[in-house]
């Protein structure tokens, strides 16, 4: 499976941002999708992930400002971000699980700043 991630950019307070992923290759049903994100000498932590059946979980920083989402006849997935703040500035990075294996994307920085 490969992803490809776009979106990501420089943003002030309180903007949006939106980022995409797509996945290709052999995809089967009942994988899951989701972002996660990083600092500089920080761990890797979830965001949010969207199961392919449309359940979704979201890390408490993002419940209620963030949404994601996800085509599954596309094998695409979107997260919507809002209201963001500095502490969002990370690299995102899209992953795919299906199978017991995990792929991911490349990263894509967001920069939340005035």
């Amino acid at each position: 499976v490969q992803l490809q991630a776009f979106g990501g950019g420089l943003v002030q307070p309180g903007g949006s941002l939106r980022l995409s992923c797509a996945a290709s290759g052999s995809i089967f049903s009942g994988n899951v999708m989701g972002w996660y994100r990083q600092t500089p000498g920080n761990q890797r932590e979830l965001v949010a992930y969207v199961i392919s059946n449309g359940a979704t979980n979201y890390a408490p920083s993002a419940q209620g400002r963030f949404t994601i989402s996800r085509d599954n006849a596309k094998n695409t997935m979107l997260l919507q971000m809002n209201n963001l703040t500095p502490e969002d500035t990370a690299d995102y990075y899209c992953y795919f699980q299906q199978r017991g294996k995990v792929y991911w994307g490349q990263g894509t920085q967001v920069t939340v700043s005035s």
